[in-house]
């Protein structure tokens, strides 16, 4: 599949250095969250790379809930076990759980299908910054700490009416924010479609550390910096490819 330059086997576990994890983040699902800078004080790799991981070992299932309980750093040995258990944990070689999967329902082990789908799963998930959460705190509002963010990828669940397709497309549905005090939670609605027909729907949830009263001149500096980096990555990579 398309994840093997972003990971590699050792004793039989896989490793995913920073910059495996930073080049998935930027290249792929086009996430410029500065948790994922090869050079982050609090580096971590990114949660969408780990589903596909997920996808592309155990296949897709009709029902799928993913728990993010640990941020995975550089070179981090993880364990993903052989089994067909309905409930599968992703661990370190000390024990510590990074990732719970429960999974029910039809398999599918098509892979242009599972590619498909992370494809454009992944894509989706990275547009989630500005795009969607800058108006959901401006809604609520609160702020992120702009010199230091905190935005986490706690969970996300899928279901499918079936999974009798090739190819498969997410479209966001109307996003909700809900805020406790210094933490809020953001959940992310989508649909998949095949085609025109619509075949399943999900949900992703973030976890975001805020502080009350928005501050748009700030933000939108913080946006504008953040969308610089990217687009400045984005054209030496076309201009190198």
């Amino acid at each position: 599949m398309f994840l093997k330059e972003f990971y590699e086997i050792h004793d039989g576990n896989i490793r995913i250095t920073a910059e495996h994890a930073s080049m998935f983040a930027k290249e792929v699902a086009h996430d410029f969250n500065p948790l994922h800078d090869v050079d982050a004080k609090r580096f971590c790799v990114p949660g969408d790379l780990l589903f596909s991981l997920i996808l592309e070992k155990y296949g897709l299932s009709q029902n799928m809930h993913f728990i993010f309980s640990g941020m995975v750093g550089d070179g981090v040995l993880l364990s993903f076990p052989d089994t067909d258990s309905e409930r599968v944990e992703v661990t370190d070689n000390q024990g510590k759980t990074y990732l719970q999967v429960e999974r029910s329902g039809g398999l599918s082990r098509d892979s242009a299908l599972i590619e498909s789908f992370a494809r454009d799963y992944v894509a989706f998930s990275g547009q989630n910054f500005p795009y969607v959460l800058v108006p959901l705190l401006a809604k609520e509002n609160v702020m992120f700490n702009l010199n230091r963010p905190l935005v986490i990828y706690e969970s996300m669940t899928l279901s499918f009416d079936h999974l009798d397709f090739k190819q498969a497309s997410v479209q966001m549905l109307e996003p909700e924010m809900k805020v406790d005090g210094k933490r809020a939670s953001a959940f992310l609605h989508f649909q998949v479609k095949s085609g025109e027909e619509v075949v399943g729907k999900g949900f992703k949830k973030l976890a975001i550390s805020v502080m009350s009263g928005y501050e748009a001149e700030p933000m939108q500096a913080f946006v504008d910096d953040y969308l610089a980096r990217k687009n400045g990555y984005l054209d030496n990579l076309a201009v190198a490819n």
